[in-house]
């Protein structure tokens, strides 16, 4: 029977004869020819041929149990479909007789070995007779729906080829039955055959779109008046249409979703032509551009794509229409990323609830970010990328409650615990190592930050800053991850946030958090990171120990994360902003230590007052190990990298000082601090030439601790100092008293004393203050003929050094001057002193090789208690660091 079939099939669907198309007949004609020989051949062989007498009286059986066969029909080209129709309903017919029995059929132990094939079904076609039903699914789609498509529903005969342009001229339809009714039977048709999956495989391979497209016409097209009214010629009847929106809706959720979608976009038409020309396009190029679709398809289109967006696998289904078949790495790949990343991330208008849309999608966007293909993991994570970064700032409200939350939820997690049985709340390593990925692909790949996405990580900054130093002490994969994040996140926030965020990770706002109470991090097998529950120490001096030593690791390792931050002034605003929190500490101290009166006191005000003065304590040595860690681990360059962070830093200074003098405490500390804070501006004024407008500005904010200094401080000497630097900096340069030198050479020779009150000598003030007013030499200095080159260009100015001065008598000089540096005679150690200041300015050879001998005598000195040698101290001290630190010359005194 089966034979018989596709042997009655073959004949229907000869093919034509070359003769036929070369005796001058038009496409049209030859056509309805070829169609009108077929049957009546095939007619003819049913008649007499006894191979085809089953098949005829099948098809005869089938002809009665149909409603819709016409046989009076005028036009031969839909004869011909019902004839094709009809045979295609006697194989699925047959196909289901026999599977019927071969399911009856009890089974039989297989003999043979394991790997011997299990029976055929005996539906399955040879590959002659594939090739067969195939020609007829193509004559039958092409006659029997193809033309009854409105215009702009799928794609257009005349675009496929020349014989769709024939089939086209040859159709009839203006005759029974309506283009409407013809259109339903062949779907109907076709939907029944492909019940079968033996014949459903050649019916959807290559004629889904057509399917698809029909049925959306017959359910969904808006009802108009067709026909004459006669009962042949009616439109669709209610129940007819509810029956092919039921198929429809069938048919797309049996079939693969990626092809469902393709098209469905092809199904959306074409956008508009800008020429102009026939209702289907515009011609070009030998062709027609694609019809544009026409409202009611374009919208049914985008609810149909709505929902398979939001079915299970739907958003991968999605991606994988679009991007199936691209490269990888072109610009047009790239392109497409991103319009299907801008399609998620939209709601769609036919979308009942954005709620809802989004609380599905979200999760199934998230899942793109995990692939292992290479070359699919690289499309799903630009195209996750993309869309979750477009929710983030279009859509805030939902990106956090669907995307950021179930992003970070492994983090937070890590921090909050959600039972009372330690050993349920546990976050495995999957878990973490997949959260971190996705944070890093979201964030630094993707790196387009947004105030929504840095508070959700500024949340969870605390346990990844935990992790990151887990990995710093152990082997771990995560450990570049977590410090490119903790990188992005700290450089994109706003400033005043990220140094909020910095004196949190340092343990300066109280305790770092992070981690729950009674776990920690553990190394997973996989060389990621698990939380764990950590074992109780019960002697308090190991946990006090654990505790610090934790601490200390922490600061440590921020402080290697601001190292590694590039092209940023946040590590040199943080230590400066660490300086201000210790000046203040200090003054809260200060005020903490003045006596007071405790009898009086309540034992609540009493212990308040002692947790105080703790807390104080506390906070001060915190911020001192800081500062400290800071000094050691950074270099100068990424801590002061700014004239405005230097001027910060000269304020810190200033303001410590004035802290000091409010409350009358007068330690060497806070005097040293005061005469290398005034030594650095003087320093800084010294090279006024190259000060532009805006450093002055800059200097501004000393101004008011200067006007402090000159009003409040014991000596006359400091006082009048602190004032010719403030006007100087007030008047930007223009006025320069006689302390404040112009030139960085006026600056490298003896500091003039300011004039002093009548009456009042500079022998009656205390040593420190006491400024020399000329040059002072000694015998020594005349007789050595290696010193006194040095002695007299050091008295005589010049940023150049002597050309006439031989490499072999600097070196001695140098040497010498070393010696008399330590010299007790007080005019000669400071001429030496100032001798090595003015070849740190100069960049001696000599002076560099030794540097840290240098900055170790002039710290020495700095004790000396005469002002000449303690200024002249300052001197070098303030011109190595400030030359090294703040003009930007590469002289590092440590």
């Amino acid at each position: 029977m089966t034979t018989a079939l596709t042997k009655s099939l073959g004949i229907l669907t000869k093919p034509i004869r070359e003769a036929q198309l070369s005796n001058g007949q038009s496409p049209q004609t030859a056509l309805v020819s070829a169609l009108q020989r077929n049957l009546s051949e095939l007619r003819e062989r049913m008649s007499g041929d006894e191979e085809l007498e089953e098949a005829r009286h099948l098809l005869e059986e089938v002809r009665r149990d149909i409603t819709w066969f016409c046989s009076d029909t005028n036009d031969l080209t839909w004869s011909f479909v019902q004839e094709c129709l009809l045979l295609l309903l006697c194989l699925a017919r047959h196909f289901n007789r026999l599977l019927e029995a071969f399911h009856q059929i009890p089974a039989v132990p297989n003999p043979a070995t394991p790997e011997a094939a299990p029976p055929l079904p005996p539906d399955v076609l040879s590959v002659a007779q594939q090739k067969t039903l195939g020609t007829v699914l193509q004559f039958v789609v092409t006659l029997g729906l193809c033309p009854y498509l409105a215009p702009g529903v799928g794609v257009a005969l005349g675009l496929r080829s020349a014989f769709g342009a024939a089939v086209e001229g040859a159709v009839r339809h203006d005759v029974a039955p309506a283009g409407e009714r013809r259109l339903l039977i062949t779907t109907n048709v076709l939907l029944e055959v492909s019940a079968l999956s033996s014949l459903a495989t050649p019916v959807f391979t290559r004629h889904l779109g057509d399917i698809m497209a029909a049925l959306c016409q017959l359910a969904y097209r808006p009802q108009r008046p067709e026909g004459d009214g006669t009962k042949g010629n009616k439109g669709l009847t209610v129940e007819e249409r509810k029956t092919c929106k039921e198929a429809l809706h069938s048919l797309l959720g049996k079939v693969y979703q990626p092809i469902v979608i393709k098209e469905l976009l092809v199904l959306q038409g074409g956008p508009k032509q800008a020429c102009s020309g026939s209702r289907g396009g515009c011609a070009g190029g030998g062709g027609k551009a694609l019809a544009q679709a026409p409202p009611w398809l374009r919208r049914l289109c985008g609810q149909l794509l709505s929902d398979r967006l939001i079915q299970p696998q739907g958003v991968q289904a999605v991606v994988r229409a679009i991007l199936e078949g691209t490269g990888a790495g072109g610009d047009s790949d790239w392109r497409k990323c991103d319009a299907v990343a801008k399609i998620l991330a939209a709601c769609p208008q036919q979308s009942l609830s954005a709620e809802s849309y989004y609380s599905q999608v979200c999760p199934q966007v998230l899942e793109l970010l995990h692939f292992k293909d290479k070359l699919t993991a690289q499309q799903f994570q630009r195209v996750a990328t993309r869309a979750a970064l477009i929710m983030v700032q279009d859509r805030p409200e939902f990106a956090q409650r669907f995307l950021l939350f179930p992003l970070l939820s492994p983090l937070r997690r890590c921090a909050q615990g959600t039972g009372d049985d330690l050993s349920q709340d546990t976050v495995e390593e999957w878990e973490l190592t997949r959260c971190i990925e996705d944070v890093y692909k979201i964030c630094v790949v993707g790196n387009n930050p947004s105030e929504v996405l840095l508070k959700a990580l500024a949340d969870v900054i605390s346990t990844l800053f935990n992790l990151f130093c887990f990995t710093k002490q152990n082997v771990s994969h995560l450990r570049t991850s977590c410090q490119e994040i903790l990188i992005w996140c700290l450089s994109h926030s706003e400033r005043s946030v990220a140094l909020l965020l910095l004196k949190r990770l340092c343990g300066l706002l109280g305790e770092v958090g992070g981690v729950r109470h009674g776990f920690q991090f553990s190394p997973g097998s996989e060389g990621g990171a698990r939380l764990t529950v950590r074992e109780l120490i019960s002697d308090e001096d190991d946990a006090l120990y654990e505790k610090v030593s934790g601490e200390q690791w922490r600061v440590q390792c921020l402080v290697e994360l601001l190292g590694e931050v590039k092209d940023s002034d946040l590590p040199g605003e943080f230590f400066l902003l660490l300086l201000q929190d210790l000046t203040a500490v200090a003054a809260e101290q200060d005020e903490v230590e003045q006596e007071v009166d405790t009898s009086s006191m309540t034992l609540l005000e009493l212990e308040q007052h002692l947790l105080g003065r703790a807390g104080g304590h506390g906070q001060g040595l915190a911020l001192l190990q800081a500062l400290a860690i800071m000094c050691e681990g950074l270099p100068h360059t990424l801590l002061l990298s700014k004239p405005t962070q230097v001027v910060g830093f000269i304020a810190s200074m200033l303001q410590r000082a004035c802290v000091s003098l409010e409350h009358g405490t007068d330690s060497p500390v806070e005097s040293q601090t005061l005469s290398m804070g005034m030594g650095l501006v003087a320093t800084l004024l010294s090279g006024a030439a190259e000060l532009t407008a805006d450093d002055y500005s800059s200097m501004a904010a000393l101004l008011p601790h200067l006007e402090q200094i000159s009003q409040q401080h014991q000596e006359t000497v400091i006082q009048e100092l602190a004032s010719d630097l403030r006007a100087t900096i007030a008047t930007h340069g223009a006025y320069h008293p006689k302390t404040v030198p112009k030139t960085a050479s006026q600056h490298s020779t003896t500091t003039h004393s300011p004039a002093q009150p009548a009456g009042h000598s500079s022998n009656s003030l205390p040593a420190r203050a006491q400024v020399p007013s000329q040059s002072i030499s000694h015998p020594k200095h005349k007789t050595d003929p290696s010193v006194t080159p040095k002695v007299k260009d050091f008295q005589t100015a010049g940023r150049i050094p002597n050309p006439g001065i031989s490499e072999s008598s600097r070196s001695k000089a140098f040497s010498e001057c070393l010696l008399e540096a330590c010299d007790p005679d007080v005019p000669t150690r400071a001429v030496a002193l100032r001798s090595l200041t003015r070849c740190v300015r100069d960049g001696d050879k000599e002076a560099l090789q030794n540097k840290e001998k240098l900055l170790t005598l002039f710290l020495e000195n700095l004790e000396h208690e005469d002002s000449f040698v303690y200024l002249s101290a300052i001197q070098g001290t303030a011109l190595g660091s400030t030359r090294a630190l703040f003009l930007g010359q590469q002289t590092d005194l440590g």
